[in-house]
């Protein structure tokens, strides 16, 4: 049996241990005093100011490729695309005779970084078969959108069902396509079997999904509501 004066004696002889985190802290905190005190503390590196002729970089081109039904409009509408892009927008345009493509390119003059892609994107969509005047809307403005999409990507169709359903997006005398394009606020351009919308993103998903809903079969009359709905709904929101 020990004595009380001898467990007293081990108890003493014991060390009493920190625990992991507080060390852990302590170190983190001493090491941080070291960084920023100590004679050795790295400087924070001083870069100078970017010109904005390094931030442009070398030149760059965007070739947009014209099918052969649009050469005559790309022809006879020539001056008033190469004008704002030119004027506007200080880029370098020409039509390239041999590849058929129409190449814009930057230069010492061109400003805006983006600009390059506003002018790609308004010939496309003259190219896609858009009228110049709704094209420049891309230029002018920043939160449009161009969409494309095929009537069989909806549904597959063939034959006498697929021309049925282009019918039915179209109307009689283009009713439809006018109505969907007037109550969403977007242009809809029908070539074949393909579905171009140039518009902002949420007026292009309207107009997507009344021209999905044509195709799957709902009658105009139906497809005109749906849209008047969601349509003053987002007049509402806004």
């Amino acid at each position: 049996m020990e004595t009380l004066a001898e467990k007293d004696r081990d108890a003493g002889s014991f060390t009493t241990v920190k625990s992991k985190k507080s060390q852990k802290r302590k170190r983190e905190a001493g090491g941080a005093d070291m960084e920023t005190e100590g004679p050795g503390a790295p400087k924070r590196p001083q870069f100078p100011a970017i010109s904005s002729d390094k931030l442009r970089g070398p030149d760059e081109m965007r070739k947009v490729s014209v099918p052969a039904h649009r050469y005559t409009p790309l022809k006879e509408n020539w001056l008033k695309i190469f004008t704002p892009i030119v004027e506007n927008l200080q880029l370098q345009v020409r039509f390239n005779l041999k590849t058929r493509n129409v190449e814009i390119k930057t230069c010492k003059e061109t400003q805006d970084i983006g600009s390059l892609t506003k002018a790609s994107d308004f010939v496309k969509a003259f190219v896609l078969g858009f009228q110049v005047e709704d094209a420049l809307a891309l230029i002018r403005l920043d939160e449009l959108f161009l969409e494309s999409f095929d009537v069989t990507d909806v549904k597959p169709l063939k034959g006498d069902h697929l021309s049925r359903a282009i019918g039915r997006i179209a109307g009689k005398g283009g009713k439809t396509k006018f109505t969907i394009e007037n109550v969403t606020k977007t242009r809809i351009v029908l070539a074949e079997t393909k579905v171009h919308i140039l518009g902002s993103f949420q007026n292009i998903k309207m107009a997507r999904t009344a021209i999905c809903n044509l195709i799957l079969g709902s009658p105009p009359s139906k497809v005109y509501g749906n849209i008047r709905v969601v349509a003053s709904r987002t007049a509402e929101r806004f």
